[in-house]
Formats: C-alpha cells, sequence, structure tokens
C-alpha cells in the first residue's frame, strides 16, 4: 500500500489552538441544536481542521473519509441524557451537597469520555491506513448495537422509579439527592454506549491492529472526561457563588454570561485540543493510502442508500412517528447507512461532510426563526441556499478529483464553508446579538464563536500546512 511520502509534523502550538477553537465554536454552537446532529457539528469542525493541519495537500479520498467519520462518529453520545446529571453538580436544593457534586461530576467524566472516545476511534480508523470494508462496517456497526443492549442491561438496569429501583451506578437526579422533589427519572444509556465504544476497540486493536484508531479513542476518552467536569466546573463555581460573579469586579461582564452555554464552549475547547494533542503524538501512525478507491457498492445501491438515509434523518429530526424515533434516534443506528456510504467509494464522504450534516441544523434554524410573514425570505436564506450551496461544493470537487488523488483545496474549501455556515446559522438563531447593540444573554458566546470563526478562517485562508507557513497566496501554492 502505497502511503503519503510527507511526514506530518505542524507546531503543537497551532494544533492545539486551532483544535481548541474549532471544538470550542462547535460545541458552543451545539448547544442551539441539541442531540446527534447537533454534536456533529464540532466533529465536522474538529476532523476538518486535524486533516488540514496532519494530512498537507489533501492527497488521498482517504483524507475526505477521515473527516467524514469523525463528524458521524461525534454525534453518537448524542443519545446519552446529561441534563440532570449536570443538574447535580448545581440545582438550588442541592447548593451545598458536596457528595452530589462529586457524583455529578463523575457522571460527567464518564458520559464525556464515551461521548469525545468514539470521535476518536472514528477518526484513527480513516486515518491509520487499513482499510474497512461496506460490509465489515456494517457488522461492525451491528457488533457495537448488540454490545448497547448488552451494557445497557448490565450498568443502566433495573430502571423502575416507581418501585425505587434504579441502578447502582445511576446520573440522573432521583430521591437519595431530593427525596420530597417530585422527580422525572430518566432512563439512561451511557452504560451501553461504554460497551459498544469498547467493542469498537477491541476490533481495531486485535482484528485490525489499527493502533491510531485504538490510540485515538483512547486520547478522546481522556479529552471527554476532563472537559466536560471542566465546563462544568465553571457554571457550578456560578451556581454555588452567585454573589460573587454580581457584586465583584467581574460583575459587569458575567451578568451577561449563559452559563450552560459557556459550560459547552469550554468542553468542546477542551476536549477539541486534547484530540490535537493526542494526534500530534501519535502523528507518525497516520498512514493515508494514496491507491486509488474503487466502491464495492453499486450506484444504484450507493442512492437507494442516500435516499433511505435522508428520509430517516428528516423523519427522526422534524416528525413525531414514534416508530421512527425508536428506530432511528440512537446515535449508532443513525450513523450505520453513513458509516457504510463512507468506508469505500467518492460520493458518501464528500456528502456527508457538507449537505447531510448541514440539514438538521439549516432545517432546525429554519423552526426556529420562520416568520409567517416571510416564509419564502426565510425558506431561501436559511435552508435552501445552504445547502445547494453545499451541495454544490461537493459535487464539484468530488467530479474535480485527480486520478491520483482528490482536489487539493477541497478540504480548505470545506473548512472555510462550515466555519462561516455554521457561524451564521447560529448567529442569527441567537437574533443577531451585535456587540453594539445592548447586550444579552446571547452577546458573550457569539463574540467568542466570532473570534474563533476569525481564527479558523485565517487557518483556512493563509496557513501552508506542507512549508507550516503563513501567506497571502496559499491557495494558489497549494494547487501549483
Amino acid at each position: 500500500m502505497k502511503k503519503d511520502t510527507i511526514i506530518p509534523n505542524p507546531s503543537l502550538w497551532l494544533v492545539m489552538l486551532s483544535t481548541a477553537m474549532a471544538g470550542g465554536m462547535g460545541w458552543g454552537i451545539r448547544g442551539q441544536y441539541g442531540h446527534e446532529t447537533g454534536a456533529m457539528i464540532a466533529g465536522l469542525l474538529v476532523s476538518l481542521v486535524l486533516v488540514f493541519l496532519f494530512c498537507p495537500g489533501n492527497s488521498s479520498i482517504h483524507v475526505v473519509r477521515a473527516a467524514a467519520l469523525g463528524t458521524i462518529a461525534m454525534g453518537f453520545g448524542g443519545s446519552m441524557t446529561y441534563g440532570q446529571t449536570i443538574g447535580l453538580t448545581h440545582d438550588n436544593p442541592l447548593i451545598g451537597n458536596w457528595e452530589a457534586l462529586r457524583w455529578g461530576m463523575l457522571g460527567l467524566a464518564i458520559k464525556g469520555s464515551i461521548w469525545i472516545g468514539f470521535a476518536g476511534l472514528f477518526l484513527g480508523i480513516g486515518l491509520g491506513g487499513k482499510r474497512y470494508q461496506p460490509h465489515e462496517m456494517f457488522l461492525l456497526i451491528l457488533t457495537m448495537l448488540v454490545a448497547v443492549v448488552i451494557g445497557w442491561w448490565v450498568l443502566n438496569t433495573p430502571h423502575d422509579p416507581e418501585n425505587k429501583q434504579l441502578p447502582f451506578l445511576y446520573f440522573s437526579d432521583h430521591w437519595k439527592w431530593e427525596p420530597d422533589a417530585t422527580l422525572k427519572h430518566r432512563p439512561e444509556i451511557w452504560g451501553g454506549l461504554l460497551f459498544g465504544l469498547f467493542s469498537g476497540i477491541v476490533y481495531a486493536n486485535y482484528k485490525k491492529n489499527d493502533q491510531l484508531a485504538c490510540n485515538l479513542a483512547l486520547w478522546g476518552m481522556l479529552g471527554g472526561a476532563i472537559g466536560f467536569p471542566l465546563g462544568q466546573v465553571i457554571q457550578a463555581t456560578n451556581g454555588w457563588n452567585p454573589d460573587f460573579f454580581r457584586e465583584s469586579f467581574l460583575g459587569g461582564l458575567t451578568k451577561y454570561f449563559n452559563w450552560w452555554n459557556m459550560m459547552e464552549t469550554t468542553f468542546g475547547a477542551v476536549m477539541g485540543a486534547i484530540l490535537g494533542l493526542g494526534l500530534w503524538i501519535n502523528r507518525r501512525r497516520i498512514a493515508v493510502s494514496n491507491e486509488t478507491d474503487v466502491s464495492p457498492l453499486p450506484n444504484w445501491l450507493v442512492g437507494i442508500l442516500l435516499i433511505t438515509h435522508l428520509s430517516l434523518l428528516v423523519l427522526v429530526e422534524f416528525s413525531k412517528i414514534d416508530w421512527i424515533d425508536g428506530v432511528y434516534d440512537l446515535g449508532l443506528m443513525m450513523a450505520l447507512i453513513p458509516l457504510v456510504l463512507c468506508v469505500r467509494g467518492r460520493w458518501g464522504p464528500y456528502l456527508q461532510l457538507l449537505p447531510i450534516t448541514l440539514i438538521p441544523i439549516a432545517g432546525k434554524t429554519l423552526r426556529a426563526l420562520v416568520d409567517p410573514v416571510n416564509q419564502s425570505l426565510y425558506w431561501l436564506s436559511y435552508l435552501i441556499l445552504p445547502i445547494l450551496i453545499a451541495t454544490t461544493i461537493a459535487i464539484w470537487f468530488a467530479r474535480q478529483a485527480k486520478p491520483n488523488g482528490e482536489h487539493p483545496l477541497f478540504i480548505r474549501s470545506a473548512l472555510l464553508f462550515s466555519i462561516w455556515i455554521y457561524h451564521g446559522l447560529n448567529f442569527a438563531f441567537f437574533n443577531f446579538p451585535w456587540p453594539w447593540e445592548a447586550w444579552g444573554g446571547r452577546t458573550p458566546n457569539a463574540m467568542i464563536f466570532l473570534i474563533c470563526m476569525l481564527g479558523l478562517s485565517a487557518l483556512a485562508l493563509f496557513y501552508n500546512p506542507i512549508e507550516r507557513r503563513w501567506g497571502f497566496n496559499m491557495w494558489r501554492c497549494e494547487i501549483d
């Protein structure tokens, strides 16, 4: 197998800073959109930054594929419930309860590690040089789904709050913490996903000898285990000490904070930086193949799978059909078709990175903002034009790919487009909190996202990862 001759060696400070900006912005924006598809924003931005820095020149379809796999896998953890876990650390009735605080932080560390561990595993699968066939990926996901059921049964049952039977390791609110409160005891699935993640790591290690995938999975787990509790420390500190933030010299700024969104932004920045650190340490294990990629899937089957996935995705996000939610709302199940399409063939990775990831985000933005008086304008601005542009970029670059490699500007272009489109949609979702207007709860995070967008835009526009230098003609240099 012919491998890239360029040894990736980007500066560590640049890797960690850029992935922190990508993760912080992506995860902070995720908070407005939620669940599996919202988390894919962070997966997309972090994965694009990493392949841009560590795979200079975008010389292979496997580079595009790695970014797509990391994007998809970041959504798996969206199936977990975590709102009440966060609540254990800062809800008013529990302020001063150190035992609840410690238990909540432990739960966040476990859930965060699972969430980001999946992204590290599949990003490593894309970059490790091991070939995964479509049928192999299909069977791997089915095996992981079986492991999810087993892990759920072992760690997340029984769940019978009426008879006061809950799992031993239960990280949502219940009568132990608030004995006199009327609570909705949420069923948890983190144990099932933990078993699913471990089964994927075991397969990558023992069946494929894919050391990069295993190592990145562990680094992702570390990033999530540190990032989620650390982000919540900020929110819990405010919850436990509200007078300090109101009356101290910080009060003039912090009175505008959306502390939940600050938590999410911090979580994303930390997990992105640690995942970047992990790939930098393992950079010599990157083994992207230059071999021509031929899809074993016929075009008619690719078309059917795409239509099926898009139909189910739209229905699960925008309809209330119970059986579809029951089947397709689990992150691993939602990822089954896209992963099969992405591990071989050209169209799957390109479409996943741009229009497929964008569709639910654009749709939720439209749903939140649509004005009955100007429906046509809103549909055009927030849904039709973004998806049309994303699809055009994906199809154009897929068709322009060189015989011995992909178009060198795709990753750079995809990163730049993604930064601006997700920032723009979120800014509209925030009701356009311009800094020169009266500040509100959205303004501080909007300013953080703006700084991240400008920093990542500078990276995409002016940095040459091959020569490791900055300039104003990087696009032309990369083509030449």
